[in-house]
């Protein structure tokens, strides 16, 4: 027997502007009860609470050293250059840029509070790189 992943957790000082963020990035959607103060949002992947998704909670330090867990993040509708350039629109930052003139590689990026994800390319990029 094996364990499913429920929720994904983020410690954050605003859990709300976090939520925000990554609601904007993935397409989850905010829980109904979720406001500005609340000491922790969550974002639905499913129905309801029961499928889980993702958490924000507030704590009171920052963020002070590399992730030892992040998101990879492929788009599902566009480039992976059309994606870096939207989630830098939502308030995202480049931290490296991993990005090879043919094509591959990856955006090294970290949300409104500093929490690293990657973004790598499209199925169709991968596909086209195949030939």
């Amino acid at each position: 027997m094996a364990s499913r992943v429920r929720w994904i957790d983020f410690d954050c000082t605003d859990p709300y502007l976090v939520a925000n963020f990554w609601a904007e990035a993935t397409g989850l959607r905010h829980h109904p009860d979720n406001k500005p103060d609340d000491e922790e949002c969550a974002l639905l992947s499913g129905a309801d609470i029961i499928e889980g998704g993702m958490l924000f909670q507030r704590v009171p330090e920052g963020k002070v050293a590399k992730n030892r867990v992040h998101l990879d993040l492929q788009p599902t509708d566009r480039t992976r250059d059309e994606e870096v350039e939207r989630l830098l629109g939502l308030g995202a930052t480049l931290v490296a840029d991993h990005r090879n003139p043919d094509g591959t590689g990856w955006a090294l990026m970290a949300d409104p509070e500093g929490n690293e994800f990657c973004v790598e390319r499209s199925v169709e990029e991968h596909a086209l790189a195949a030939g």
